[in-house]
C-alpha cells in the first residue's frame, strides 16, 4: 500500500496521515476527520476513509 497515495483531494490528505490518525487512536471517521481534516470539503472521499479506517483498525 502506498502510503503517500492522496485519499482526499481537497485537503490534501494521504493513506499515511489515515494510517497515523488510526495509529493516535483515532478510530471513527468523525475522530479522523477531526485529526486530518479528510472528507471535510466535498465529502467525494468518505466512503474510502471509512474503508481504510476499517483496515487499518482490523490489522491491530
Amino acid at each position: 500500500m502506498d502510503m503517500d497515495e492522496i485519499v482526499c483531494n481537497c485537503m490534501n490528505v494521504t493513506k499515511g496521515m489515515i494510517k497515523d490518525a488510526v495509529d493516535s487512536g483515532s478510530v471513527t471517521l468523525e475522530e479522523v476527520q477531526n485529526v486530518t481534516g479528510a472528507g471535510t470539503a466535498c465529502g467525494g472521499c468518505i466512503d474510502n476513509i471509512q474503508q481504510l479506517i476499517d483496515e487499518f483498525t482490523t490489522k491491530e
